[in-house]
């Protein structure tokens, strides 16, 4: 019997890309996101190419609502796979941001996936089986406003929680990517032109190194040389100077 891997945000992006990995190693998939059109067609096109099942779940990870709907459906049945992947950004400072936005951040980048990790994880735990990917960013590791704080509780939960499961056969990491080329910048109208090629990745490369980095029982994912090595330098830069290189790549976001 197929096993079930959920993703939110699936429709676009990474999530789309784990969509496509997963249902090609026979997992059925949950496609989570708002747009109930792109869902269906995401759904359609897996099913034609793969030969899997899938089941569309229309959620605004923004509300209660949404978040409850899938925590209540992760509650009926068995998810062996739990990709916390929706998410968008702020292209204003804090300091000039409006309000119900940073809370709107803040539902879909750590509610959410906090929730959905507390409701799979006693299942994964009680069969001894799982994996959880949580969509991450290099951000986590800089001091780059609301977003950069927001992935870096992801990043620390995620280590958290490898050790705490560290004797079992339930996997969890983080996903460390760097500047992808997604709709995630053009939906945030961030300014992206001056950004050499040479640091862009691609969403169904980092995903292939995620998957595998997961499975090899890596707590954090860091897909691509480049990303590998401003990590490296970050952790050897005082504090003081990385905060000032986080404000300035947002604020040439912006």
């Amino acid at each position: 019997m197929s096993k079930w891997a959920l993703i939110t945000g699936a429709t676009a992006g990474i999530g789309e890309s784990f969509a496509r990995l997963l249902a090609s190693k026979g997992f059925n998939i949950v496609l989570v996101a708002r747009d109930e059109a792109r869902l269906h067609e995401r759904s359609a096109a897996l099913q034609e190419k793969y030969g899997i099942e899938t089941f569309v779940l229309v959620a605004d990870l923004v509300t209660d609502t949404g978040s409850l709907a899938v925590e209540n459906y992760l509650n009926q049945i068995e998810v062996e796979v739990l990709i916390n992947n929706a998410g968008f950004g702020i292209n204003k400072s804090f300091s000039q941001s409006d309000l119900v936005a940073e809370q709107q951040l803040l539902d879909v980048l750590v509610r959410t996936p906090m929730r959905l990790m507390h409701v799979v994880i006693p299942q994964m735990k009680a069969r001894n089986s799982g994996t959880i990917i949580n969509v991450s960013s290099v951000a986590s590791f800089i001091a780059g406003g609301s977003y950069s704080a927001a992935k870096s509780y992801l990043t620390v939960l995620s280590e958290s929680l490898h050790t705490e499961l560290r004797g079992t056969s339930v996997k969890i990491s983080a996903l460390c990517p760097g500047f992808t080329r997604t709709e995630f910048h053009q939906r945030g109208r961030m300014k992206m032109k001056k950004l050499p090629d040479f640091m862009w990745l691609t969403s169904d490369r980092l995903v292939a190194d995620a998957w595998s980095d997961a499975q090899s029982g890596k707590a954090i994912s860091v897909p691509g040389w480049q990303y590998k090595t401003l990590i490296g330098l970050i952790s050897l830069t005082p504090r003081s100077a990385v905060r000032k290189i986080g404000m300035n790549i947002r604020k040439r976001q912006r």
